[in-house]
């Protein structure tokens, strides 16, 4: 077990290495010099040999990037001179607004789909699982921000049901979690945590569909292959009653690997939704990631990037290790 987390760590320390010579290159790959952003374009030699002393820009790129690194790990993400601010503040203050929306973008996405697939492979209807292969190949194919502005000239300009781009609505009275929907609960405003809810509800299942697609074709390829294995024919030679061998056998054993999906789908989630969230004018990450590219605030984007990296791959080494806990296969292989 600990030569399976050791190669699983090694493998996700290459992975974050990769990550964070992808974010170095950004800032350094731009034709524009990042100084001459900050000091404006009337600005004198000397005072952008100044600003790009004082970034570190001066040094060898070696030596600049092992700055780079320490220092994001020291807490310094450097500092966004469009806002006027430390680049960690900013993404601090958004971070829970992504969180909460990724949060149930990913319960409507795994719990929706492991329903509806249960429910149609059990029922054994050709029809039914012909049209839930169609609307899964359907969900996977269609991009998230397409769908998000087909849902808001459906549901909010033509039948009003929900929200239009509005942001996250008005904020509890004491912000505890950072998350709207839980502050609300902990407050006991039921009314506020509807509202809530119902402001969120539009974005997120926009980002749902995608991931509910792809969870719909695994779990239904998995549940049709456990269902053909020989220990299913011996439980029903056993006359072991079908509703026990399907839900007491047959899913848990096919659940698996969707669940190990669901973890990763969850950590894409957290990093993805930067399209979605500026059509609906959500205040998180993505947002203002998109302000900082068209303000070529670049240190933002640098650090979003490890950011997202870093939750991945500490999403999937964890799933990794779960996996290999629950299946001794997976260690032996």
């Amino acid at each position: 077990m600990f030569r399976f987390v050791s190669e699983k760590a090694v493998s996700a320390l290459l992975t974050l290495f990769g990550a964070s010579i992808i974010a170095f290159v950004i800032l350094r790959a731009v034709p524009t010099n990042p100084a001459r952003l900050i000091a404006g374009p009337f600005a004198t030699d000397d005072v952008i040999a100044k600003i790009e002393a004082s970034m570190g820009l001066d040094k060898p790129l070696p030596q600049q990037y092992l700055d780079y690194v320490v220092n994001f790990f020291k807490g310094d993400w450097g500092f966004s001179y469009s806002a006027g601010q430390p680049v960690l503040d900013q993404i601090a203050a958004r971070l829970p607004a992504s969180a909460e929306l990724a949060l149930y973008a990913f319960l409507f996405a795994f719990i929706g789909a492991v329903l509806v697939t249960v429910l149609v492979a059990f029922s054994r209807s050709r029809l039914l699982d012909q049209i839930l292969r169609g609307f899964a190949f359907a969900f996977v194919g269609v991009p998230p921000f397409w769908i998000a502005l087909v849902f808001l000239m459906i549901f909010f300009e033509r039948l009003g049901w929900f929200p239009g781009p509005v942001g996250r609505g008005s904020p509890p009275t004491e912000i505890i979690t950072g998350f709207y929907t839980i502050d609300y609960l902990l407050e006991g405003n039921i009314g506020g945590f509807l509202n809530a809810l119902h402001t969120l509800a539009l974005p997120a299942f926009a980002l749902a569909l995608g991931p509910m697609g792809y969870l719909i074709r695994l779990l239904r390829a998995n549940l049709l292959d456990t269902g053909n294995e020989p220990f299913v024919t011996v439980l029903h030679s056993k006359g072991v009653a079908p509703l026990g061998i399907q839900f007491g056998h047959i899913l848990p054993n096919a659940f698996l690997p969707t669940l190990t999906a669901g973890g990763l789908i969850l950590a894409q989630l957290l990093g993805g939704s930067v399209l979605v969230e500026r059509i609906f004018s959500w205040p998180g990450v993505g947002s203002l990631v998109i302000d900082g590219i068209l303000r070529q605030d670049y240190a933002v984007v640098q650090a979003f990037i490890m950011l997202s990296a870093i939750i991945y791959i500490a999403v999937n080494l964890l799933v990794d290790v779960l996996y290999g806990v629950v299946d001794p296969r997976v260690r032996r292989s």
